[in-house]
């Protein structure tokens, strides 16, 4: 007979009774076996009952409960199922859905010295735009959680309300001959015979400044335009306007992305221009270093030069000047040279040390043919004392090449990156045609890469140079190319050269110095003269 007594015999066998009801309860289901589970979904819940073992996409197939697209069930659809688990699914669509909106129009205000101080004249009615977008929505169970714009239709352009605004200075008018143009406030405007003639040519406010160029016989505008597309997609593009029109109206060339170059054709109506590609990057495009012609009278562009890499920092791109008898020079970080337009291909004429600028911007030697199209000016990159590397030198000289001997020389030294060189027109004096070199000449030598400039005169053949403006005691003028009356004056000492000085218009007399201020409302960016 057992020691323990009948109570203890009574508690063990409680125990283990207790230990075999609760391990029958956690063991999991078997095969076969059916579980109960919940769905809860479009608002009602339901139980349903399915083989242990089933996933939760079994349990919605034997529920009949159908799945969309972008449906998503909690848990996820391949979890196995336990007895009591609750399925929560979520409906989930995707709506698309347009909607029109008004653009307003935006009002631009020009100050106009032509107008007494104080008068208002409006130049172009305000119009609203309009503008279809298309509208991502994602609901969950009927409730939106997000909204998203996917595409939008320019339906109808917005046009700015432009008003002008009189700003009448005290200037002297001038007597100028041909027609000049300049650009203000995003818009073109000409003066003709008088500095007080002036009116406006392009009132759009859009343009960009990057090309703008009269015609040689001033009779024409190129000029680009912002583009209304995001910048990664498209820059700006390429127009022209008949600027003896009382009211030119802008004429698309087909063209787009043109950064440093288009040139009129000497001796045509055609257009000659370089294109990049638009990049998100800096400095947002990739040089395609190509060259196309498009003519006014119509027709699609054609390409005289391919695409190619341009060399050492082909990236940035190249330039080019023609001559008066329509020969074509190409200027890129790396060297010059001459472009066969038959041919489609380059002729370098010399190699040219890449100026290293460590930023994402590139030096491109400025070039200019002479008047009488048989010598090339250009800027070249002076070797520096060591230690100094050659490609970090900060020392730039103007050199030309002479067509009629192939002789290269020297013709003023240390006058900074940004010199610009350009020739006059050619003035007889009575035994030869002879022309004249303005050029800027940087403030700072060693720093001409942020340093300000003076207007600067030369003989063709360097001598007798000569500063002209401003005086010496103020501050030079930014970087910019020099441009020359196409006709002298009588009574004047020179040629007026126009220029841009604190964002005013100012001709200046390369035979006097005497200089003169045009405008005074601090507006001007670009400027030609024909």
């Amino acid at each position: 007979m057992s020691r323990f007594p009948l109570r203890a015999h009574l508690r063990l066998i409680l125990l283990i009774l207790a230990f075999v009801s609760l391990t029958a309860s956690c063991r999991s289901p078997q095969v076969g076996e059916e579980i109960t589970v919940t769905i809860s979904t479009d608002g009602k819940n339901r139980e349903i009952k399915i083989t242990a073992g089933s996933t939760v996409t079994q349990a919605l197939q034997t529920a009949g409960v159908a799945l969309g697209n972008l449906d998503r069930a909690e848990p996820p659809l391949y979890t196995v199922l336990n007895n009591g688990d609750v399925i929560k699914l979520t409906r989930v669509q995707e709506v698309f859905e347009t909607e029109q909106s008004v653009i307003a129009f935006e009002r631009q205000i020009v100050r106009n010295e032509t107008l007494p101080e104080g008068e208002t004249r409006l130049v172009q009615a305000g119009s609203n735009g309009l503008k279809e977008v298309t509208y991502r929505r994602i609901l969950e169970d009927n409730v939106e959680i997000s909204k998203s714009s996917v595409k939008t239709v320019i339906l109808n352009e917005a046009l700015p309300e432009i008003v002008m605004v009189g700003a009448q200075s005290s200037f002297t008018p001038l007597n100028v001959p041909g027609t000049i143009a300049y650009l203000a406030g995003g818009n073109a405007w000409i003066m003709e015979g008088s500095t007080a003639n002036r009116r406006v040519v392009v009132s759009t406010g859009d343009l960009d400044g990057r090309i703008f160029k009269l015609s040689p016989n001033g009779e024409y505008l190129i000029f680009t335009r912002k583009s209304k597309k995001p910048a990664t997609e498209e820059i700006n593009t390429l127009w022209a306007a008949r600027v003896k029109n009382l009211e030119p109206k802008p004429v698309w060339l087909q063209a787009y992305n043109v950064i440093h170059f288009a040139e009129w054709i000497p001796g045509t109506n055609s257009v000659a221009y370089s294109t990049v590609e638009p990049r998100s990057t800096a400095p947002g495009w990739q040089a395609n270093n190509d060259l196309y012609r498009v003519s006014l009278t119509g027709g699609s562009p054609r390409k005289l030069l391919e695409a190619n890499s341009g060399g050492v920092y082909g990236w940035w791109g190249m330039s080019f000047s023609y001559s008066a008898d329509g020969r074509l020079a190409y200027s890129r970080p790396d060297g010059i040279g001459l472009v066969d337009q038959d041919g489609g291909y380059l002729k370098p004429l010399l190699k040219i040390t890449p100026f290293n600028t460590h930023s994402d911007w590139a030096w491109i030697p400025p070039i200019t043919w002479g008047a009488d199209g048989k010598t090339l000016y250009y800027v070249t990159h002076a070797p520096a004392p060591a230690p100094i590397s050659s490609e970090e030198s900060p020392l730039f000289d103007i050199s030309a090449t002479s067509f009629n001997n192939e002789a290269s020389v020297s013709m003023t030294n240390s006058t900074g990156m940004f010199s610009y060189p350009t020739a006059s027109p050619e003035r007889g004096d009575g035994r030869e045609k002879i022309y004249q070199i303005a050029y800027l000449q940087s403030i700072f030598i060693e720093q001409s890469e942020t340093s300000r400039y003076r207007l600067m005169v030369m003989d063709r053949d360097g001598s007798n140079g000569r500063a002209l403006f401003p005086p010496t005691d103020t501050n030079g003028i930014e970087p910019q190319t020099p441009v020359w009356s196409p006709e002298p004056l009588e009574g004047q000492a020179g040629d007026f050269i126009a220029i841009i000085h604190q964002k005013n218009l100012w001709l200046v007399d390369s035979g006097s110095s005497a200089a003169y201020q045009v405008t005074g409302d601090g507006l001007i960016s670009a400027i030609d003269w024909k």
